[in-house]
């Protein structure tokens, strides 16, 4: 064999082996996320959903749903994980760039990653998930056999119909929208063109949710976390308190147990049983106050605070300087390219630091908008309670996550947070060029985030200085008027 032909199946094979790499790490990759995702909904579904029916084709209905909602569950989880996977790997590459075990880290492999998740997402919103609830709701075509075929065919022809329907909704929107021809006749490409203009709608409508969801959600965090730790108290004797609740509750549980009432006043069994829990409840948070070590009670909550101060004013002076970007330097604008070069230069100012930053971030941003979706009075019906959760919620939790985390790497490149382009499908999305949709998006995050922030912090300034003062004691002023009696 020539000495040209021995290198061109040297070159061939070494690229064989490449792509057997990356398609073996995206599998366990994926399987690891998978099994992850199947405890989690395990933890969440009801068990008289799965384990309790007595109906095999039921049961069989049940456990494909299941792992079709598992499958969702874990895109939504790898489009949460891509983008600090990037970042990571990019920093990894420049650190160690002769390294020869982390070879199998290159720009191949992420863009392959990208790609994947694209394509997964498009899969789950636009069949996976409609068929899932579909396929739940269906008993089969009046007059037929009954069976699980039944069920598939019926589902089947329901999503068809409703795929031709949103097909030619889409299509007259992109006719209106774009007015020529070339517009129209793109979308009968389906693979080539429709998915990624239905996909980049959808994703818009998540961008636009995030853009809602994450200051609310910085908001309730606050909150969170002050129920959560114990919170430092001005001017508060303790045990002073917590003997005076015990006592409280001593007195009203023995009024309970006796029966009787005073002379002037009737008894109100159900009226005391309510003020004796509140009691209780009360004096369980004192005394769990009280348990808790001086470092805990004094220097954990202040901590806290200052880091979810520190990760919300970081996110505001982030996106201001991306904004003075915006109107001085067009290439800020988040435009995806086609060639992952890792390893080259690093995405942050300040180096390995930055982009750690940047990976937090990015899931400090991703959770709070998780927080506001479950906390705004839209979705709170969605939250997902524990062995207690029907199988459509789940869809619709599935459905949910998957629109908020596949629109967080668009969201995150949109923002400034990161300098990391938009690789693969993402960067393809029709209102990515679009200067006023990116600067008015930008300026609204800036403006409810520090909004939601000022107000958030001054009220809690406000009631920690009246309570620690004893205002919150003090009687409400009454205003009484005098009613004119009607002549008879």
């Amino acid at each position: 064999m020539a000495p040209v032909e021995q290198d061109a199946l040297a070159v061939r094979e070494q690229l064989f082996h490449e792509r057997v790499r990356e398609c073996i790490i995206c599998a366990l990759l994926f399987a690891s996320l998978y099994i992850l995702c199947h405890f989690i909904i395990t933890h969440f579904k009801k068990h008289t959903d799965f384990t309790a029916v007595h109906d095999d084709e039921d049961a069989a209905v049940n456990r494909i749903a299941l792992g079709l909602c598992t499958f969702t569950l874990a895109v939504a989880l790898g489009a949460v994980l891509l983008l600090p996977f990037s970042i990571i790997s990019n920093e990894v590459l420049l650190s160690f760039p002769q390294n020869y075990y982390i070879q199998w880290l290159n720009g191949s492999l992420i863009h392959g990653l990208w790609n994947l998740v694209f394509l997964f997402s498009n899969m789950s919103l636009v069949f996976l998930m409609p068929f899932a609830y579909f396929f739940t709701e269906s008993e089969g075509f009046a007059g037929s056999k009954k069976g699980i075929m039944a069920r598939v065919y019926e589902t089947s022809v329901v999503l068809l119909l409703l795929t031709l329907l949103v097909l030619g909704m889409v299509w007259v929107a992109s006719a209106i929208v774009g007015n020529d021809a070339a517009s129209r006749q793109s979308l009968y490409d389906l693979w080539e063109y429709y998915l990624p203009y239905l996909y980049s709608c959808i994703s818009l409508f998540g961008v636009l949710l995030l853009l809602l969801c994450t200051p609310f959600g910085l908001s309730t965090m606050f909150t969170v976390t002050g129920k959560l730790l114990v919170k430092p108290r001005l001017l508060e004797d303790l045990d002073e308190q917590l003997s005076c609740t015990r006592f409280e509750e001593a007195a009203v549980s023995h009024r309970i147990r006796s029966g009787k009432a005073s002379c002037w006043l009737n008894l109100d069994m159900e009226m005391l049983r309510e003020q004796f829990f509140a009691i209780r409840s009360k004096r369980r948070k004192l005394e769990l106050r009280h348990r808790a070590s001086p470092w805990q009670r004094n220097l954990g909550y202040p901590l806290a605070m200052l880091g979810l101060l520190a990760l919300t004013g970081i996110s505001v002076l982030i996106v201001c300087f991306h904004v003075l970007e915006l109107l001085l330097d067009d290439a800020a604008m988040p435009r995806g390219i086609q060639d992952a070069s890792l390893g080259q230069v690093s995405f942050s100012i300040f180096g390995s630091f930055g982009a750690a930053l940047q990976v937090v971030l990015i899931f400090y941003l991703m959770l709070s908008s998780v927080v506001g979706f479950y906390s705004s009075p839209l979705f709170t019906r969605l939250l997902p309670e524990r062995q207690d959760t029907p199988l459509t919620k789940i869809i619709g939790n599935c459905v949910s996550l998957l629109v908020l985390s596949s629109a967080l790497p668009v969201f995150s490149r949109t923002l400034g947070i990161t300098r990391f382009d938009l690789l693969g499908d993402f960067g393809r999305f029709n209102w990515l060029g679009n200067f006023y949709i990116v600067f008015l998006y930008n300026m609204g995050f800036a403006g409810l985030t520090t909004l939601c922030l000022v107000k958030r912090v001054s009220w809690a300034v406000q009631a920690e200085l009246i309570r620690a003062f004893g205002l919150h004691k003090l009687p409400l002023p009454v205003t009484r008027r005098r009613t004119r009696s009607k002549p008879c």
